[in-house]
């Protein structure tokens, strides 16, 4: 690993690259933490959709704990202010030589959890992205915003916009977070309705 910063003295503003991340993970900012990308499971000795830390993102992991799947209940209209979870339903979870794996039946939509939990500075702010391994087979993690100071267990909306079945892997890469570091705001996320997320799917709330 390349010792040498381009400007390794705080404060640091910008788009956080790896060296950043790692030293903001060692203060707690995510854990468990990979200091670097990792591509197999070497304790099963088969590839990995990748997860870990990258160029200038961190790649989190889906929990196999806690995936939803919604469904169609007659007479049932969906309301984010009152969510009912009789609209979703837990996944069954399956193994094989490939690894673990839960099945999002096509044009379906999913909540999971991710296995890291991350504590976000006041100062930094967190944009959640999808996969391009995903992305390649018509799986979509919804662009979600994690907003500085807020910390927890990151609640993942997953949809599956092909007309096929598609496998998704469990304790391997799920999406992607782009941390920008910037000046402290006024209003750091505080006590906002998902400060706090446990380790399962936190649902809609008003």
């Amino acid at each position: 690993m390349n010792e040498q910063r381009p400007n390794p003295s705080p404060p640091f503003r910008g788009l956080m690259p790896d060296w950043r991340i790692r030293e903001l993970a060692e203060q707690g900012m995510i854990e468990p933490f990979y200091p670097g990308k990792v591509r197999r499971i070497q304790s099963l000795g088969i590839p990995a959709i990748s997860y870990g830390c990258s160029s200038y993102g961190y790649d989190l992991t889906l929990s196999p704990d806690d995936f939803r799947i919604f469904r169609h209940v007659p007479g049932l209209i969906v309301n984010p202010k009152r969510f009912d979870d009789r609209c979703l339903v837990p996944a069954g979870l399956h193994h094989d030589q490939d690894g673990s794996y839960i099945i999002l039946p096509a044009h379906t939509y999913s909540l999971g959890v991710t296995r890291e939990r991350q504590k976000l500075p006041a100062n930094v702010t967190a944009h959640y992205i999808g996969k391009s391994t995903y992305a390649r087979c018509g799986v979509i993690v919804n662009t979600t915003p994690g907003e500085a100071g807020w910390e927890g267990f990151l609640t993942v909306e997953i949809s599956n916009s092909s007309g096929a079945d598609c496998r998704i892997y469990v304790n391997e890469g799920i999406c992607q977070a782009l941390f920008t570091e910037s000046e402290p705001c006024d209003q750091p996320y505080g006590d906002g309705k998902y400060q706090g997320q446990a380790s399962g799917v936190t649902l809609a709330r008003a």
